[in-house]
Protein backbone atom coordinates (compact mmCIF):
# COMPACT_ATOMS: atom_id res chain seq x y z
CA UNK A 1 0.00 0.00 0.00
CA UNK A 2 1.56 3.61 -1.05
CA UNK A 3 2.53 6.01 1.80
CA UNK A 4 0.16 8.84 2.26
CA UNK A 5 1.88 11.82 1.83
CA UNK A 6 0.44 15.09 4.20
CA UNK A 7 0.47 18.31 2.83
CA UNK A 8 -0.39 21.26 5.14
CA UNK A 9 -1.81 24.52 3.72
CA UNK A 10 -2.33 27.63 5.35
CA UNK A 11 -3.99 30.14 3.92
CA UNK A 12 -6.72 32.96 4.95
CA UNK A 13 -9.48 32.23 2.84
CA UNK A 14 -11.26 29.46 2.70
CA UNK A 15 -12.00 29.61 -0.98
CA UNK A 16 -8.02 29.56 -1.83
CA UNK A 17 -8.02 26.36 0.54
CA UNK A 18 -10.64 24.61 -1.08
CA UNK A 19 -9.54 24.91 -5.05
CA UNK A 20 -5.86 24.16 -3.83
CA UNK A 21 -7.37 21.26 -2.06
CA UNK A 22 -9.37 19.80 -5.53
CA UNK A 23 -5.62 20.39 -7.40
CA UNK A 24 -3.67 18.46 -5.09
CA UNK A 25 -6.58 15.56 -5.45
CA UNK A 26 -4.64 14.77 -8.60
CA UNK A 27 -1.15 14.15 -6.75
CA UNK A 28 -1.76 9.67 -5.77
CA UNK A 29 -2.03 9.46 -2.03
CA UNK A 30 -1.92 12.88 -0.50
CA UNK A 31 -4.26 14.27 2.42
CA UNK A 32 -4.49 17.60 2.55
CA UNK A 33 -4.93 19.44 6.36
CA UNK A 34 -5.74 22.97 6.72
CA UNK A 35 -4.81 26.52 8.91
CA UNK A 36 -5.81 29.94 8.30
CA UNK A 37 -3.54 31.69 10.63
CA UNK A 38 0.17 31.70 10.79
CA UNK A 39 -0.18 30.59 14.83
CA UNK A 40 -2.58 27.32 13.89
CA UNK A 41 -0.39 26.41 10.66
CA UNK A 42 3.10 26.24 13.04
CA UNK A 43 0.61 24.61 15.93
CA UNK A 44 -0.71 22.04 13.29
CA UNK A 45 3.43 21.58 11.55
CA UNK A 46 4.28 20.82 15.46
CA UNK A 47 1.40 18.58 15.63
CA UNK A 48 1.33 16.90 12.35
CA UNK A 49 5.00 17.24 10.86
CA UNK A 50 3.86 17.14 7.78
CA UNK A 51 5.64 15.89 4.29
CA UNK A 52 5.53 19.43 3.15
CA UNK A 53 3.71 23.07 3.99
CA UNK A 54 2.16 25.50 1.62
CA UNK A 55 2.31 28.75 3.43
CA UNK A 56 0.67 31.93 2.08
CA UNK A 57 3.12 35.01 2.76
CA UNK A 58 0.42 36.78 3.30
CA UNK A 59 -1.56 36.04 6.50
CA UNK A 60 -3.55 38.04 9.11
CA UNK A 61 -1.14 37.94 12.35
CA UNK A 62 1.94 36.15 12.13
CA UNK A 63 2.80 36.56 8.47
CA UNK A 64 4.37 33.86 6.19
CA UNK A 65 7.75 34.28 6.33
CA UNK A 66 7.62 34.92 10.52
CA UNK A 67 5.94 31.10 10.51
CA UNK A 68 8.61 29.98 7.76
CA UNK A 69 11.48 31.09 9.95
CA UNK A 70 9.38 29.13 13.13
CA UNK A 71 8.95 25.96 11.14
CA UNK A 72 12.90 26.33 9.82
CA UNK A 73 13.85 26.62 13.25
CA UNK A 74 11.77 23.39 14.47
CA UNK A 75 13.00 21.73 11.64
CA UNK A 76 15.80 22.35 9.29
CA UNK A 77 14.99 20.16 6.07
CA UNK A 78 11.08 21.28 6.24
CA UNK A 79 9.56 21.48 2.73
CA UNK A 80 8.28 24.45 2.76
CA UNK A 81 6.51 26.29 -0.79
CA UNK A 82 5.74 29.68 -0.64
CA UNK A 83 2.13 30.86 -2.17
CA UNK A 84 1.78 34.32 -2.32
CA UNK A 85 -0.84 36.90 -4.67
CA UNK A 86 2.60 39.08 -5.00
CA UNK A 87 4.16 39.29 -8.20
CA UNK A 88 7.37 41.66 -6.84
CA UNK A 89 10.42 39.28 -6.82
CA UNK A 90 11.25 40.61 -3.05
CA UNK A 91 8.93 38.94 -1.92
CA UNK A 92 10.51 35.45 -3.58
CA UNK A 93 14.01 36.84 -2.92
CA UNK A 94 13.48 37.14 1.23
CA UNK A 95 11.28 33.88 1.09
CA UNK A 96 13.91 31.90 -0.70
CA UNK A 97 16.81 33.20 1.76
CA UNK A 98 14.89 32.31 4.98
CA UNK A 99 15.00 28.64 3.64
CA UNK A 100 11.70 28.23 1.10
CA UNK A 101 11.96 25.22 -0.87
CA UNK A 102 9.85 27.40 -3.88
CA UNK A 103 7.84 29.90 -4.58
CA UNK A 104 4.58 30.24 -6.52
CA UNK A 105 1.93 32.84 -7.15
CA UNK A 106 -1.62 32.51 -6.93
CA UNK A 107 -1.89 33.38 -10.49
CA UNK A 108 0.18 30.72 -11.61
CA UNK A 109 -1.49 28.20 -9.47
CA UNK A 110 -4.21 26.40 -11.38
CA UNK A 111 -1.56 26.17 -13.91
CA UNK A 112 1.90 24.78 -12.23
CA UNK A 113 0.79 24.34 -8.64
CA UNK A 114 0.73 20.28 -8.68
CA UNK A 115 4.40 21.01 -10.70
CA UNK A 116 5.85 22.82 -8.13
CA UNK A 117 4.15 20.76 -5.07
CA UNK A 118 5.67 17.25 -6.44
CA UNK A 119 8.94 19.42 -7.47
CA UNK A 120 9.29 20.43 -3.73
CA UNK A 121 8.34 16.63 -2.26
CA UNK A 122 11.00 15.37 -4.29
CA UNK A 123 13.56 17.28 -2.54
CA UNK A 124 13.64 20.07 -5.48
CA UNK A 125 13.77 23.97 -5.91
CA UNK A 126 10.61 25.27 -7.43
CA UNK A 127 10.46 28.44 -9.18
CA UNK A 128 8.35 29.48 -12.14
CA UNK A 129 10.41 30.72 -15.04
CA UNK A 130 9.48 34.42 -14.82
CA UNK A 131 9.87 34.35 -11.05
CA UNK A 132 13.81 32.98 -11.77
CA UNK A 133 14.64 35.72 -14.21
CA UNK A 134 12.88 38.62 -11.91
CA UNK A 135 15.49 37.05 -9.21
CA UNK A 136 18.12 37.21 -11.99
CA UNK A 137 17.46 40.74 -12.35
CA UNK A 138 17.03 41.66 -8.75
CA UNK A 139 20.52 40.38 -7.61
CA UNK A 140 22.38 42.18 -10.22
CA UNK A 141 19.82 45.55 -9.48
CA UNK A 142 18.71 45.76 -13.22
CA UNK A 143 14.68 46.71 -12.36
CA UNK A 144 15.37 47.18 -8.77
CA UNK A 145 12.03 47.08 -6.71
CA UNK A 146 11.45 50.11 -4.00
CA UNK A 147 11.52 46.94 -1.47
CA UNK A 148 14.72 45.25 -2.29
CA UNK A 149 16.43 46.93 0.40
CA UNK A 150 14.26 45.71 3.48
CA UNK A 151 15.23 42.59 5.18
CA UNK A 152 12.37 39.74 6.04
CA UNK A 153 11.66 41.29 9.47
CA UNK A 154 11.35 44.84 7.82
CA UNK A 155 8.82 43.74 5.45
CA UNK A 156 7.02 41.86 8.21
CA UNK A 157 6.91 44.97 10.09
CA UNK A 158 5.62 47.02 7.51
CA UNK A 159 2.91 44.53 6.58
CA UNK A 160 1.53 44.08 9.99
CA UNK A 161 1.68 48.77 10.03
CA UNK A 162 -0.33 48.61 7.02
CA UNK A 163 -2.98 46.18 8.69
CA UNK A 164 -3.10 48.92 11.47
CA UNK A 165 -1.04 47.29 13.73
CA UNK A 166 0.58 49.46 16.69
CA UNK A 167 4.32 49.49 17.50
CA UNK A 168 3.14 47.94 20.88
CA UNK A 169 0.62 45.37 18.42
CA UNK A 170 3.52 44.32 16.38
CA UNK A 171 6.18 43.83 19.17
CA UNK A 172 3.42 41.33 20.60
CA UNK A 173 2.60 39.84 17.20
CA UNK A 174 6.66 38.87 16.40
CA UNK A 175 7.54 38.41 20.12
CA UNK A 176 10.39 41.59 20.02
CA UNK A 177 10.71 44.38 22.37
CA UNK A 178 8.47 47.68 21.39
CA UNK A 179 12.56 49.36 21.05
CA UNK A 180 13.51 46.87 18.01
CA UNK A 181 10.11 47.85 16.29
CA UNK A 182 11.03 51.27 16.62
CA UNK A 183 14.23 50.91 15.75
CA UNK A 184 13.21 48.91 12.34
CA UNK A 185 10.62 51.55 11.83
CA UNK A 186 13.21 53.74 11.56
CA UNK A 187 15.45 51.73 9.23
CA UNK A 188 12.16 51.56 7.26
CA UNK A 189 11.80 55.05 6.94
CA UNK A 190 15.26 56.02 6.00
CA UNK A 191 15.44 52.87 2.82
CA UNK A 192 11.64 53.86 1.69
CA UNK A 193 12.79 57.87 2.07
CA UNK A 194 9.31 58.29 3.98
CA UNK A 195 9.15 60.17 6.95
CA UNK A 196 5.74 59.92 9.12
CA UNK A 197 4.57 56.18 10.10
CA UNK A 198 1.08 57.33 8.32
CA UNK A 199 2.65 57.51 4.92
CA UNK A 200 4.38 54.07 5.64
CA UNK A 201 1.31 52.61 6.40
CA UNK A 202 -0.22 53.97 2.84
CA UNK A 203 2.38 52.77 0.94
CA UNK A 204 2.10 49.26 2.55
CA UNK A 205 -1.08 49.71 1.44
CA UNK A 206 -0.71 50.77 -2.34
CA UNK A 207 2.01 48.07 -2.99
CA UNK A 208 -0.55 45.38 -1.39
CA UNK A 209 1.93 44.24 0.94
CA UNK A 210 -1.03 44.29 3.80
CA UNK A 211 -3.94 41.69 4.03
Amino acid sequence: MAQTTTILVVDDHPIVRAGVRQLIKQIPSTTVEEAETGEEGYRLFQELYPDMVLLDITLPGIGGLEVLRRIRANREDAKVLMFSMHEDPVFASRAMQAGAKGYITKNNAADHLVEAIQKVLEGKIYLSADTAQQLAMLNIGVGTSALSDLSRRELEILRLLGEGKSMTDISEVLGISYKTVANNLTQIKNKLDISKTAELMRFAISHGISS
